[in-house]
Parts: C-alpha cells; structure tokens; sequence
C-alpha cells in the first residue's frame, strides 16, 4: 500500500500507487507520489518513468473523506498543495513519463495523465473530471490536453467520461490494449524510449516542455483559486458532505 518504485528492465522505472479501494489519494499520498516520479527522474541510470497503479482503478482523484473529517481547512489545502507538487512532478520529470490506465482515471488522475508524455490504456479504461459533482473546480487545465477545447468544456460542464478508445481517436492515448496486456504494452514502450541516449532524451524532454504553449503550473494554479472561493461560499461541503453519505451508504469510495 502506498507509493513504490521498481526497475524492471534496464533504464526504466516504475512507479507504482496503491491506495485501496480505489486509489483516492490522502494529502500524504499526492505528496509521496510527487516525491517518486521527481526522484526517478533524478536517477541518472533512468531514460523513462512509468506511472501505474494497482486496484480497481487508476485513480479516483482526492481522498474526499479525509477532507471531511478533517477540522477547518488544512486537508483542502494539502489536497490542493499535494495535487499541484504531484501534477508538476509529471510534467517536470527530467524524462519521459509514460502513464499506464486501467480502469478510472477521475479528478486528479486526469492532472497526472494530462501531464504526462505518453498514455497507454487498458479497454476499460475511463476518463474524466467530476469535479461539479463534488464542490470543487480544476485539473480542465489538463483535460484540455487530451481533448479539443469544446469536448473539454462539454465534459466538465456535464462531469461526464470518455472511454480510452475515444481518446486513442483523438490521438491523445498511445494504445488500447487488453486490461491483462497494459503494463507490457507501456513497458514496451517505456523500453523503445529508454533505448535512446540519456542526455539526448533529457534535453528533449526540456526542449518539449519550454515550446508548450501553456504554462500548466500557472494555469492549474489559476483555477484552484475558484475551487477555494466555492469553499468559502459552502457550495463545496455540501457536495462533499452529500457525496460521503452516499458512499457510506454504499459501503464503497470513489472520486
């Protein structure tokens, strides 16, 4: 449970989250995950990171339950902090990052996709930004990278998912692959990456990123701004406080 980094092959490295049930990450979790992609990247010996995750998803976003039962505001502002350091992670890592999707990949698992250099999805892999439907606003920054602007806004507006097929349409997946073939299917291609040069591929990671025509730290930035001020309004504890009542009903969790 938690955060772990392996190496499978030579020049890759895996990191992998595992928060049960469903990979909705706790402050720590964002703050751990951010702390191993930027050390994988680090690591000289890597040409190429692999984002993965075990359980029934991908990544469910924020731990909304420990937002809610945390007094004032300090897990709102370590989700917020967590989720920025985590986001930026991916996108600053000194290599590429190819992320590995199975099942959904909700709220922050589309700021850690969105961010990444690569993506390659299982057929039942989901995305999308539910964000209305729990108080808070943000990560449209990084949806707007895998669809064009309009699906995007039609996706956030409505907080409903596209399916890994409808994003390998758009160009934004690599591949979609059976769930049982997913991790050699982004191994495979975290292997023809790492096969190049380690400078080489750093300076074009560098090159890549300085030619982007957003700022994604600024822009993600920007709109956590609005998710405070739904805070400060109460529009978000009660969709919060609404969406912990019914998975506790439920007996289950999700973003």
């Amino acid at each position: 449970m938690g955060v772990s980094t392996a190496a499978p092959e030579e020049g890759v490295s895996v990191v992998n989250v595992d928060f049960p049930p469903v990979n909705a990450l706790p402050v720590q979790g964002w703050y751990e995950l951010a702390a191993a992609v930027r050390a994988a990247g680090a690591d000289p010996k890597v040409r190429c990171v692999v984002l993965t995750a075990t359980g029934r998803g991908f990544n469910a976003g924020a731990d909304i339950k420990e937002m809610q039962r945390t007094d004032g505001h300090a897990a709102l502002i370590g989700t917020n902090r967590g989720c920025y350091e985590a986001f930026a992670a991916v996108y600053d890592c000194e290599v590429p990052v190819v992320a590995a999707v199975h099942g959904f990949c909700l709220g922050g698992g589309i700021g850690l996709v969105g961010n990444a250099d690569a993506i390659v999805a299982s057929e039942d892999a989901t995305f999308g930004l539910p964000e209305l439907d729990r108080g808070a606003l943000g990560a449209a920054t990084h949806l707007a990278r895998l669809v064009p602007q309009h699906l995007m806004r039609t996706l956030y507006y409505t907080s409903r998912t596209v399916t890994a097929e409808e994003l390998y349409r758009h160009g934004s997946v690599w591949r979609v692959v059976p769930r049982e073939q997913l991790t050699a299917a982004a191994l495979e291609l975290a292997r023809e990456i790492a096969a190049k040069d380690g400078l080489l591929i750093r300076l074009a990671k560098a090159a890549i990123n300085g030619i982007d025509p957003v700022d994604v730290r600024r822009s993600y930035r920007f709109e956590q701004g609005f998710t405070f001020e739904a805070n400060l309004s109460g529009a978000s504890d009660r969709y919060r406080d609404a969406f912990v009542a019914s998975t506790s009903a439920e007996g289950s969790e999700s973003e």
